[in-house]
């Protein structure tokens, strides 16, 4: 009897984390690069470092945003990949195009960092992001769909899932809305939507509800599992 590859190839989802963990660990380290300290002949008293530095507080800045964003989305595709009993083929190369995406950043994070002012820089960033989170989106539904997500997973995860990526894009794109205005704008306020994500990562709604679930220790399984999608972690 003839086995379909496609219904083997790609099911481990404990590889496809591992891989992703590597892509992830490249591209933050890649945006790194374009970091250069001041040259040594540019250099001939404080004054001159401070201000060299201070030509370079865009980079740093990009840097800073850019970091995040990787960040955000890691902790955001590990979540996922947390809760899937397996992977196939499909799944995989939706995971694929995620990382195909994350391995671009660096560039695009680079030519905002070069034409702050412009307008295009910043919209190629927001479509950066923006499609980091509709790969995202697209894999858990995928997933969804045909059946790879664990049983014991309770549907407020799910709605968790979909929901905080929704609401994370909306944000973004009003940012990059404000470059309409002034691109600096656009710049601030999705520096904003990070710190946030980052410090806080959940609406007050969803703290709450993480505050009660926390402090019952002997609550049931199921209980636990909606609780912590609920709690600020990606």
């Amino acid at each position: 009897m003839t086995t379909d590859y496609n219904r083997i190839a790609g099911r481990s989802a404990e590889r496809l984390a591992a891989l992703s963990d590597g892509v992830f660990a490249v591209a933050m380290t890649l945006l790194a690069l374009d970091l250069r300290a001041p040259t040594a002949e540019a250099i001939h008293s404080e004054h001159d470092l401070w201000r060299a530095l201070l030509a370079l507080s865009p980079r740093l800045l990009m840097y800073t945003m850019s970091f995040m964003t990787l960040g955000i989305f890691w902790v955001g595709q590990q979540t996922q990949l947390n809760h899937l009993q397996r992977s196939d083929r499909s799944l995989t190369w939706i995971h694929l195009a995620f990382l195909f995406v994350v391995t671009v950043t660096p560039f695009s994070t680079a030519l905002l960092a070069e034409y702050t002012h412009y307008r295009l820089a910043l919209l190629v960033y927001w479509l950066n992001i923006f499609l980091l989170g509709a790969t995202l989106y697209w894999s858990w539904v995928c997933a969804l769909g045909t059946g790879l997500v664990k049983e014991n997973v309770p549907s407020p995860v799910s709605t968790a899932i979909k929901r905080r990526i929704l609401i994370a894009q909306s944000l973004y794109a009003f940012g990059a809305l404000l470059c309409l205005f002034n691109p600096y704008w656009s710049i601030g306020f999705i520096a904003l939507v990070q710190l946030n994500y980052v410090i806080h990562g959940a609406s007050p709604t969803a703290r709450g509800t993480d505050a009660k679930c926390h402090p019952a220790a002997a609550a049931p399984a199921a209980r636990v599992g909606a609780c912590e999608l609920h709690s600020p972690h990606f």
